[in-house]
């Protein structure tokens, strides 16, 4: 869904790379790979559950252990990155990434699924800072680098709706399994690049990876999915799931007392605590709640209710990432050096939650063309007015030394927020099906897509309540100004929407 913006090493005394626009090629290459897993896979689900019998309660865990492990270890693979040199980094995530794909397409069972999922995250986490990077070094020349910037935002934004289109036609005319798969092709092109990327300098001296940063806060993010999924079976006032969602409280705010007293901290408190970032980051996150639940929900609507084949099912969603580029690259992109941020990013919000709220009206027998698309270009065109000043102020008011950290951090918020809210949004809907079937006398087919139905409403319903409210916090809390004519208003290019 995005990709991040490392900070750019000082090139500009270096003979720039004569074999650069192929280094691009296949720089895209691995940006395209990252991005289709994020919606490739969604298609995949309901087949891929089926096929391994996974649970309803669990069935989220196949896309919140690519984002939580993507999300949670980006800062950290920046640093890796850094250390090793960013050419070897990238070769060792793309044959990671490969690796840990190959292991998903031949899962025998949900436990091995997890396991590659999760390890996908952890190579992508390598590989998406270390392809910005690579980006930045080969392309120093303004021009150049706005045209090089050009194809790797059409390849971000774009992925998400090649995963969508690419997950149905693999599941329906192949198998769910080359969904994963296709990431091995697709690397091994990629691995082309050793012959054409720069030569890496003498690794970075002085870096120190912040270990007691990174595991209170994977162990903390853990805790709260596991806990949020967990209140499905147990109910959310049993033992087990308070104890995981206060432990997971508990370790992040221990986090962010480490964080502050470190000398490199994996997340420099500095660059959340500024009210305009400190929004900009929660917008991001909370917006993605209503985006992954809108895939997640309403993928199984389609093929299991409506009985839509995987390939119409992700045609179906194509009118959503339309808005979504209409909305940030024709009208954010033009307002944002006019407006102030929150003028942008609280009617997105409002918008999107409007379209939530449009699906709650679902039933086992609506139209597509009724109800499901103005739904989608409702919460399109809202995340396209919320996403694009949101990664545009990101870097708002920080020196060009924290700038990589600062884009990570709204590309974070973005993971995590989508991991969190898959997981609390699915258990909501679990429990909201099982507690409309204990309360049905025959179980009918007709019944059971009555269930399900019953089940995505109530999710909707809580992930429109989500984006008013953070539509309300951030009206509170961003008082940041229009920008002042000619001055921009981020100190580097944060991230694409994709």
């Amino acid at each position: 869904m995005s990709t991040l913006m490392s900070e750019a090493p000082d090139t500009s005394t270096s003979a720039p790379n004569p074999r650069r626009w192929l280094a691009l090629a296949f720089i895209g290459l691995a940006q395209l790979m990252i991005v289709l897993d994020i919606t490739v896979v969604n298609i995949a689900l309901p087949t891929a559950q089926q096929d391994l019998d996974i649970s309803d309660g669990n069935r989220q865990w196949v896309v919140t252990a690519y984002t939580l492990a993507f999300g949670s270890l980006l800062l950290l693979g920046g640093r890796i990155a850094d250390y090793t040199g960013r050419r070897r980094a990238f070769l060792i995530g793309l044959i990671g990434f490969a690796g840990a794909s190959a292991l998903g397409g031949a899962a025998p069972n949900f436990e091995t699924l997890l396991a590659a999922r999760a390890a996908q995250g952890i190579f992508a986490a390598l590989l998406a800072p270390t392809a910005l990077s690579l980006l930045t070094i080969n392309f120093t020349q303004p021009k150049e680098r706005a045209k090089a910037f050009g194809v790797f935002g059409a390849i971000a934004a774009g992925g998400g709706a090649i995963g969508l289109v690419l997950g149905g036609f693999l599941t329906e005319h192949l198998d769910w399994r080359w969904c994963l798969y296709v990431n091995v092709p697709i690397a091994i092109l990629a691995l082309f690049s050793w012959y054409v990327l720069p030569h890496d300098e003498r690794a970075r001296t002085g870096v120190r990876f912040d270990i007691p940063g990174v595991l209170l806060a994977v162990s903390g993010l853990v805790a709260i999915v596991y806990g949020c999924s967990e209140a499905e079976a147990d109910g959310w006032d049993s033992t087990k799931v308070i104890a995981l969602l206060v432990s997971g409280v508990t370790l992040l705010i221990i986090f962010a007392l480490v964080q502050g007293r470190v000398s490199q901290p994996l997340l420099p408190l500095s660059i959340v605590l500024d009210r305009t970032r400190g929004s900009a980051y929660l917008a991001i996150g909370l917006a993605v709640v209503g985006m992954f639940a809108m895939f997640l929900f309403l993928t199984y609507y389609m093929q299991v209710v409506m009985s839509y084949s995987p390939v119409k099912t992700g045609l179906a969603f194509l009118p959503m990432t339309a808005a979504v580029l209409v909305s940030a690259g024709g009208i954010s992109s033009r307002l944002i050096p006019k407006v102030a941020p929150r003028l942008l990013i609280v009617p997105g919000l409002l918008i999107s939650g409007a379209g939530m709220a449009w699906l709650t009206q679902l039933e086992a027998t609506s139209s597509y063309v009724a109800l499901i698309l103005p739904a989608e270009l409702l919460v399109g065109f809202g995340m396209g007015l919320v996403m694009a000043p949101a990664m545009n102020y990101a870097t708002h008011g920080v020196a060009s030394s924290e700038a990589g950290v600062a884009a990570a951090t709204a590309n974070t918020a973005q993971q995590i927020g989508g991991s969190i809210g898959t997981a609390l949004l699915n258990t909501i809907a679990a429990t909201a099906s099982t507690d409309y079937l204990a309360r049905q006398i025959v179980k009918s087919p007709q019944i059971m897509k009555q269930s399900l139905v019953e089940g995505f409403t109530e999710s909707f319903t809580w992930g429109a309540i989500i984006l008013v409210a953070a539509a309300t916090i951030v009206a509170a809390m961003m008082n940041t100004p229009r920008p002042k004519p000619g001055v921009q208003s981020e100190t580097a290019p944060a991230a694409h929407l994709g």
